[in-house]
């Protein structure tokens, strides 16, 4: 275990630092964790969950996966997992979701959906290994099957993954998305303007991004105000914090790198690579701007 002194360090690690995060879901968890290494926490919530209630599309899919007409299924998030479950209920057990799941090959994009599947009683054929991004996804099923003429069905998060369904119907794959939730902008997006301002103003040292629908939110409501261009130059002097590569990879789209990224996507991960070297990359990037 650690000694004290460490300890002592790595709780404090974060003092008087600014910590903008974009979080929505588990905001208090995520200001409760900043607050712990010392740091001074702003919540921006970026994002908010609208479930499909009224999913005709995920009804029509489960109709169409008894009928056979699908060979392979992607699920890329355990909670859109769940909720295409409970969006069908009305019309469909879990029996008998379940057994219409088993008539296609299951690909399951990481922990997540795998336990989503087990809830249900069923293990994926394939399962992606981490960072899970849509390449890892593209590359075991490259090495596990051949997708030349197949209809594969594609369980959305929120945002479609246009490289994903492009590398998918480039491998001769007919592609057909089933959205079970989307994202929109939170009902109150106050918190999210300041957060900008904050960023744009110098007032903020380190930003979190967990998800990356928050950063086309924090982008779109940028051009909303017309700050895009002081916004991408302020990030110059802030540490971009990213949780895993599919987050990263959004920062990249808009000419922002992520300074740190954890070994594994969870903010407890996240936090902790922040306690042990946030201050020293934050010192190195503003010394770089310098000079």
């Amino acid at each position: 275990s650690q000694n004290p002194s460490t300890e002592m360090s790595l709780e404090a690690s974060l003092k008087e630092l600014r910590l903008i995060s974009f979080e929505s879901r588990r905001a208090e968890a995520m200001a409760e964790l900043i607050r712990n290494y010392g740091g001074e926490p702003f919540i921006a919530p970026s994002l908010r969950e609208i479930p499909l209630s009224e999913n005709s599309a995920a009804i029509d899919f489960i109709g169409q996966l008894e009928a056979g007409k699908f060979d392979v299924l992607i699920l890329l998030t355990g909670v859109g997992t769940r909720t295409l479950v409970a969006a069908v209920a009305s019309q469909y057990s879990r029996e008998r979701v379940a057994a219409a799941l088993q008539r296609v090959t299951l690909v399951a994009r990481g922990p997540k959906p795998v336990a989503a599947l087990k809830e249900l009683g069923l293990t994926p054929n394939i399962s992606v290994p981490e960072p899970n991004t849509w390449r890892d996804i593209l590359s075991e099923l490259d090495s596990k099957a051949d997708i030349r003429g197949r209809r594969i069905a594609v369980q959305e998060y929120g945002i479609t993954n246009r490289e994903l369904i492009a590398g998918l119907e480039a491998r001769g794959a007919e592609v057909v998305r089933v959205p079970v939730y989307r994202w929109a902008l939170p009902e109150d997006t106050a918190p999210l303007r300041a957060a900008i301002r904050r960023i744009v103003d110098g007032q903020v040292d380190m930003a979190l991004f967990t998800n990356a629908t928050q950063v086309d939110h924090m982008f779109h409501v940028a051009v909303e105000e017309k700050l895009d261009p002081s916004l991408r130059q302020a990030f110059s002097r802030v540490l971009i914090a990213s949780i895993g590569p599919v987050c990263s990879e959004a920062l990249e789209h808009f000419g922002l790198k992520a300074d740190l990224e954890p070994e594994h996507p969870k903010m407890g991960h996240l936090m902790a690579a922040l306690g042990r070297h946030g201050r020293e990359l934050l010192e190195a990037k503003r010394g770089a701007k310098k000079s």
